[in-house]
């Protein structure tokens, strides 16, 4: 028998700042985070425009001296990890630790590391390359660090499937404590790539937004004048816990997870596929158990680019029918940009959030329609809204499509 698996805390490290509260209240006040590059200078890159966690602060979490040896994208994990601990309420004894598993997802790893290492390396010699170098720059550092620092010692494993990567590890996680491998996981994604070399990779790739006279407006999904994606970082952790384990312990529950699913276009290296994206929503509520006609809310991957949106909006309707028009659909990403590898968990954060609190984030920077995605995207302002059963969506490169289903708690 398949058991109920409930989110009972939520950490977040968002371009909002560090801290949960921070996140949700930021997210439907519609204030956005996105602002010209601050961590080096961008002025010769064609962005300069990204969502960075700035004055992010970890010595009150981690030790300072642990502090030179972990990359930036593994403090986030355990600063995002132990603010989910603390939400949950959840006291993590050795006897039941081997129960609990770190399942986090991680598009790119510790990529400011290895630049940084790079140029030792052609500078000074090989000689001079640290120790640290790869403890501190492979990804499965993320949920590696995160289980020492919490004392997790069940499973424990990273996924790396580009922007889908941290809704693939929320949904695997489900399925561990549905299925009774885990009582409980630590789970979501990180991810800390507003680098030289990365903002250059993707701005080569035409995928970066340049409205850099306008930072706080660069990122505007569904809207006509879109024209690529903010680059972001930070991470959500969320805490997946089977149900009579949280209610044995009188734990609050934010919502419960449902439904999952994943798939792949098997189309193209980046562009997405309308197949693929209808194709992962049928077949997670399928898994949830329920109809199209049961969602009032859509957490959109909504990336702000031409062609992301664009696909989502077609394969809603294709999945809703005359539902569709019914629906709320917002993407935060108008806030806080695109945070690759973790934006599925800082989504799934929102839409367990919004089920809580019966608050739609909006969707930003939303002033000229396009008749291509045809959809209700929240614009500007917060909608109060009884939710009772949410998707979140994410596609990611290489045609890696994710969708998890949340309910309200009853």
């Amino acid at each position: 028998m398949k058991r109920r698996v409930v989110i009972t805390g939520i950490g977040v490290v968002s371009p909002f700042g560090t801290g949960t509260e921070l996140f949700w209240k930021s997210l439907i006040d519609g204030v956005s985070a996105t602002r010209r590059i601050q961590s080096f200078d961008p002025v010769a890159h064609s962005s300069q425009v990204a969502g960075e966690v700035i004055d992010f602060d970890p010595s009150a979490f981690i030790d300072k001296k642990e502090m030179k040896r972990l990359d930036r994208f593994a403090q986030f994990a355990i600063v995002a990890g132990k603010l989910a601990l603390a939400d949950s309420g959840l006291k993590i004894e050795q006897e039941q630790s081997s129960r609990i598993g770190s399942i986090v997802g991680c598009g790119i790893g510790g990529i400011s590391t290895m630049e940084a290492q790079c140029r030792v390396l052609f500078e000074k010699g090989p000689d001079r390359v640290s120790p640290f170098l790869v403890p501190m720059m492979i990804s499965n550092m993320a949920s590696g660090n995160m289980a020492i620092s919490l004392g997790i010692k069940g499973l424990n494993f990273v996924i790396a499937s580009a922007c889908a990567s941290g809704t693939h590890a929320i949904g695997e996680s489900f399925h561990k404590v549905q299925t009774g491998e885990l009582d409980v996981a630590f789970s979501g994604g990180v991810e800390a790539a507003v680098t030289p070399l990365t903002v250059a990779g993707f701005s080569a790739m035409k995928a970066l937004s340049t409205y850099n006279d306008c930072p706080e407006k660069a990122s505007r999904p569904f809207d006509k004048t879109r024209n690529g994606f903010v680059i972001a970082e930070g991470g959500a952790i969320l805490v997946l816990e089977e149900l009579e384990h949280a209610r044995a312990r009188n734990a609050r529950i934010y919502a419960e997870v449902i439904g999952y699913a994943g798939n792949d276009d098997a189309h193209h290296i980046t562009a997405p596929a309308l197949e693929g994206a209808a194709g992962v929503m049928k077949l997670a509520l399928e898994n949830a158990g329920i109809s199209a006609a049961d969602v009032q809310y859509i957490n959109a991957h909504g990336t702000s680019t031409p062609l992301n949106d664009q696909n989502e909006s077609k394969a809603v309707h294709a999945v809703f029918g005359e539902h569709a028009a019914k629906l709320k659909v917002s993407s935060i990403k108008s806030m806080i940009g695109h945070l690759l590898g973790a934006a599925g968990a800082v989504e799934a954060a929102a839409t367990a959030m919004t089920i809580a609190d019966g608050v739609i984030p909006p969707t930003i920077n939303y002033h000229e329609p396009d008749p291509e995605c045809a959809l209700d995207v929240v614009p500007n302002q917060a909608v109060k809204m009884d939710v009772r059963h949410a998707i979140s969506n994410s596609f990611g490169f290489g045609g890696h499509n994710g969708c998890v289903v949340l309910k309200k708690y009853s």
